[in-house]
């Protein structure tokens, strides 16, 4: 398994619609290892494709926060959400993608996702709370959405600002 480096923003492949998974290869499940072992290093409870600059429709998470409880770390091929609660939450959301910027997004509470498995089969499971979130997340990355497009212009633009800044100090490091 290989650590793999995290795409920052600004970066015209996260504005990128993912490819559709076609087939399991070992490739998709080494790259599968990588994002989780990509993931749980950064440390974050969620990672999709293109933020290691692979267009693909595949993202990973875990979002058990208990350290005494055992982690749960799940692979989605091509998610798709097929139900989505009224109620909504709003959470505190990040970014590996965009690290140290944080803005109270609202989304449903609940959502049903359908997904093909590393295994083949097609998985379907509800989720709640910051797996409902995470999930959400995880998918606009793979239709090329970032949290900070559901902010203001003012605010996107901030962090944006932000982002070019840490991208050129890292340049020169």
């Amino acid at each position: 398994m290989t650590i793999r480096p995290i795409l920052l923003h600004p970066d015209p492949r996260l504005k990128r619609r993912c490819e559709p998974v076609r087939e399991i290869t070992d490739a998709l499940r080494a790259a599968a290892d990588d994002m989780l072992e990509t993931m749980y290093d950064a440390p974050g409870v969620g990672l999709a494709g293109p933020q290691i600059g692979l267009m693909s429709r595949i993202l990973v998470m875990d979002c058990v926060k208990d350290p005494e409880a055992a982690p749960r770390p799940m692979v989605l091929l091509n998610p798709e959400v097929t139900w989505q609660s009224e109620e909504t939450n709003t959470y505190e959301e990040g970014c590996l993608s965009i690290p140290e910027q944080y803005a109270e997004i609202t989304r449903p509470a609940e959502v049903k996702v359908r997904w093909l498995g590393l295994d083949g089969a097609t998985h379907e499971e509800q989720f709640a709370g910051l797996w409902a979130t995470c999930v959400q997340h995880e998918i606009d990355h793979l239709n090329g959405r970032l949290f900070i497009d559901y902010l203001s212009p003012l605010k996107r633009q901030l962090i944006t600002r932000r982002m070019i800044k840490l991208k050129r100090e890292k340049a020169r490091a």
